[in-house]
């Protein structure tokens, strides 16, 4: 005897299986695209706050180290601020303000000495100036130059005859080091390259002449 057929509600009921399989193929298949690439993009989105807070909490660290008074630190007010093409004998080396040249020196760094009453009108537009004897090794002056080098006024140079091997001066301050690698050095440009010490805030250290 022939095989009997299959009525169309058995049919119908065999379809409606097969598709129910299909779909639940199908939202399985879903769950684990859509899952994998949510876990995915969580994990980038922890990965980026976790850089971004800990960038966060190194600036604010930073803000705080600056706003402490930095151990070691001279403090000269009451400078004069006159333009003048006379020669100036200025009572430190280098000088950390006073009467100073009509153009500034540009800001960057520098491998033989800079003209001082040119310097000083730098520090008077809020230059650091970033400063070592010529006998400084040359691993201690790539270390300062590395640091100089990706900020903007900071004016690095060697000066003959300063006292100490490192010495960093803003107008009005000034701090002596040992070494390049002392951490006060980085807090003290942080605090005083355009900080509130600086008589013309604002004004260009570019545009004035090199050296």
């Amino acid at each position: 005897m022939p095989p009997s057929r299959k009525s169309a509600a058995e049919r119908k009921a065999i379809l409606k299986t097969i598709q129910a399989k299909q779909r639940a193929k199908d939202r399985r298949r879903a769950w684990l695209i859509y899952g994998t690439g949510a876990a995915l993009i969580a994990s980038i989105i922890g990965a980026v706050t976790f850089v971004l807070v800990a960038e966060v909490q190194q600036r604010e660290q930073a803000k705080a180290a600056a706003a402490r008074p930095i151990e070691g630190e001279q403090d000269y007010p009451g400078q004069s601020r006159n333009h003048t093409r006379e020669p100036v004998s200025y009572p430190r080396t280098p000088a950390t303000g006073g009467d100073h040249a009509p153009v500034w020196t540009n800001c960057g760094t520098y491998t033989v000495p800079v003209e001082q009453m040119q310097a000083v009108h730098s520090l008077e537009h809020g230059a650091v100036w970033l400063s070592y004897r010529p006998d400084l090794s040359s691993e201690q002056i790539a270390e300062l130059t590395s640091l100089a080098g990706n900020q903007d006024y900071v004016l690095l140079s060697p000066v003959a005859g300063q006292a100490s091997p490192v010495t960093v001066t803003a107008w009005g301050k000034q701090l002596s080091l040992d070494s390049g690698s002392d951490g006060r050095l980085a807090t003290f440009i942080q605090k005083y390259r355009q900080g509130p010490q600086t008589p013309e805030p604002g004004a260009v250290c570019t545009g004035g002449v090199q050296g």
